[in-house]
């Protein structure tokens, strides 16, 4: 009899509890149903309005109106437990949600990296598709821009892949960023030319590269009295789509100059050695006759 009385009063515990824990479970379960309300409408709207802003990424735009629809459903799912008296429920979770947080934090940081670095290349854009960079080394053109990495197709065909942090972690460059490149040959002419016949005759073969930009200034300098020569460089402009525009300018740059050289009697330098046969300043072997006696 007292086992029987003893589970009659846990079912009528187990009664009266529920009837007045049902007005806060009705409230919670509506309150649930609102924010998932809520939350659906502002990830469309946000799909929408993010739409808009990243035309070409539709990627971003559905991360970010994600985003808001966890959060508003996670802040309802909080609130339902708030109602429930449920909160040392709530603060367990956070708790443990914390100390997860931490442990993936730590095992997942460079995938985080990359992650972010990833989001921050979709929205700036410093390169795009087809681009031709030089990222770590790694020179070619860009074939895609993902989340963790970005991929290059190098000149020699290979596809390489670059950490995204890397990218934001070093310098980098971008040649199809202006659709122009400066072309810089650098070389040499001996002693005994005419250096100013020299940056006549250089300049003048310049204007007949194809793929010049003639509004933008051609420059030439000397820049060192060498060992052997007197060194200098040539900047000019080209238009630049891809690599073989600036690889043919280099090429046609150094045909010109050797060719009209030869027709200028102008020596393009080489490395030259000197015998030193007298006590100070050396002997000429071609200041007097060699004598050859047996």
């Amino acid at each position: 009899m007292s086992n029987i009385k003893f589970i009659q009063n846990l079912l009528d515990t187990w009664k009266n509890s529920m009837i007045a824990y049902l007005p806060k479970i009705a409230l919670a379960v509506i309150v649930l149903i609102l924010f998932y309300l809520i939350a659906k409408a502002f990830k469309s709207f946000g799909l929408r309005f993010y739409s808009k802003i990243f035309k070409k990424k539709s990627d971003i735009a559905k991360l970010l109106s994600a985003l808001i629809y966890f959060f508003l459903l996670l802040s309802g799912i909080f609130l339902a437990l708030e109602i429930l008296g449920l909160e040392g429920v709530l603060t367990k979770l956070l708790a443990g949600a914390g100390i997860i947080g931490i442990v993936a934090g730590f095992a997942f940081k460079d995938i985080a990296s990359n992650a972010f670095a990833g989001f921050l290349l979709n929205v700036q854009k410093p390169f795009k598709e087809n681009d031709w960079v030089k990222i770590d080394n790694a020179f070619g053109t860009i074939k895609d821009i993902g989340w963790i990495t970005t991929s290059i197709k190098t000149i020699s065909g290979q596809e390489v892949f670059v950490p995204n942090q890397l990218i934001y972690n070093n310098t980098f460059t971008n040649y199809s960023t202006y659709g122009k490149r400066r072309v810089i040959l650098k070389s040499g002419v001996s002693y005994g030319d005419d250096l100013e016949l020299v940056k006549i005759v250089a300049l003048k073969e310049v204007q007949k590269i194809n793929n010049l930009l003639k509004k933008e200034v051609i420059d030439f300098y000397f820049t060192e009295i060498g060992s052997s020569s007197y060194n200098f460089e040539i900047r000019f402009w080209i238009r630049f789509n891809d690599q073989k525009d600036y690889l043919n300018a280099m090429s046609e740059i150094i045909m010109l100059i050797k060719k009209r050289f030869e027709q200028e009697n102008i020596s393009l330098a080489y490395a030259v050695t000197t015998l030193d046969f007298g006590v100070k300043g050396g002997v000429n072997l071609f200041d007097k006759k060699i004598d050859i006696t047996s």
